[in-house]
């Protein structure tokens, strides 16, 4: 090894363990009245996400070609939103989850559908949710939950959107995209 010595590896600290990766397609258009609106998804009851509110996307399958091609596959796999029908604005910052994703965020202004429809096994509701609605205020909360798995309650900051709240994963991408949209940064 000409003199070199090589590092203990047994003192080396512990490599980081490796996210997996996923994405999310954030789908927004303006309604009739030339209202912004975000569409959401009611994930069905099966599954460890069943209920709760989220954007169409998941995890990266080794067939797409990138994380953009996994958020497009799964808006068309979870609401058959065709990927013509989206125009991608921007790439949103990456979010980790504490169950070891990291989720990038496509923000893509869609030309909604006639009627939504859906994948009845992954989706129970399609949402098509107003900005002015998710700006609001009084539909802001904290509360401290003890969700299964969970060691013990921990508070957790959500927003109401009729008898659903928004909260974890898609509440963290809302709340950074929120600003920026009323900021005027994309045509939409």
């Amino acid at each position: 090894m000409d003199g070199l010595i090589a590092p203990d590896e047994t003192n080396l600290p512990p490599a980081a363990p490796q996210l997996r990766e996923a994405a999310v397609l954030v789908p927004v258009y303006r309604d009739d009245a030339g209202e912004l609106r975000l569409v959401l998804l009611v994930r069905s009851n099966f599954g460890v996400h069943g209920g709760q509110l989220a954007f169409p996307g998941g995890k990266q399958d080794p067939t797409d070609t990138s994380l953009l091609d996994t958020a497009l596959r799964e808006a068309e796999e979870e609401v058959y939103l065709p990927r013509e029908a989206v125009q991608v604005l921007a790439e949103l910052p990456d979010v980790s989850t504490p169950t070891g994703y990291r989720v990038t965020p496509y923000l893509g202004r869609i030309s909604r559908p006639a009627v939504w429809r859906w994948l009845e096994r992954e989706v129970a509701e399609v949402l098509e949710v107003s900005v002015a609605e998710l700006l609001d205020p009084a539909r802001h909360a904290t509360e401290d939950w003890q969700l299964d798995g969970w060691a013990r309650s921990a508070p957790v900051s959500f927003i109401r959107i009729g008898e659903h709240k928004l909260w974890g994963l898609s509440y963290r991408i809302v709340r950074q995209l929120l600003p920026r949209l009323t900021a005027g940064e994309w045509m939409v």
